[in-house]
């Protein structure tokens, strides 16, 4: 007699549970001074407008956080979500920063599938989502499209 594993919590989609057209929402997180003094020391990135609060040679009101911060937040979601275990590679990244993010702001994405495109070998196929950034008050923040390997259920 065989038994059978049960689910396994927290798995991604498989690309063939993917279509096009597909839309998901991410949860929403509210982003810290906490986030920013801890992304901007492990990356480096440790420009005056980041480390120096109301730096006086910034073109941005409130205390703003780098694009890098905002769009690796919604990856953290989408990993955890829509791809764990399934995804294989990121491919191709294009992305546009439309407005400023601070410290305090809560972001969420939509996650709208636009391609999936099976491969010819090993039961993967590309994926392409075209990815939606808004801010509490659901004003467009960043845009980006992410063009993924995902892996294939196993037959």
């Amino acid at each position: 007699m065989s038994v059978s594993k049960p689910p396994l919590l927290g798995q991604g989609f498989f690309w063939q549970d993917l279509t096009v057209g597909q839309v998901f929402r991410t949860f929403r997180r509210t982003i810290t001074e906490t986030d920013l003094v801890n992304f901007i020391s492990c990356t480096g990135m440790l420009e005056a407008i980041f480390i120096e609060e109301g730096y006086e040679g910034g073109a941005i009101q409130g205390r703003p956080v780098p694009g890098a911060l905002t769009y690796t937040l919604i990856e953290g979601f989408i990993l955890q979500s829509m791809i764990q275990g399934t995804g294989l590679a990121m491919l191709e990244l294009q992305q546009k920063i439309l407005r400023p993010v601070l410290v305090g702001d809560t972001i969420h994405a939509e996650v709208e599938v636009t391609v999936v495109k099976p491969t010819s070998t090993r039961n993967r196929a590309v994926v392409t989502s075209d990815i939606r950034v808004f801010n509490q008050r659901d004003e467009s923040v960043m845009t980006y499209t992410a063009t993924r390997l995902l892996a294939g259920r196993s037959v």
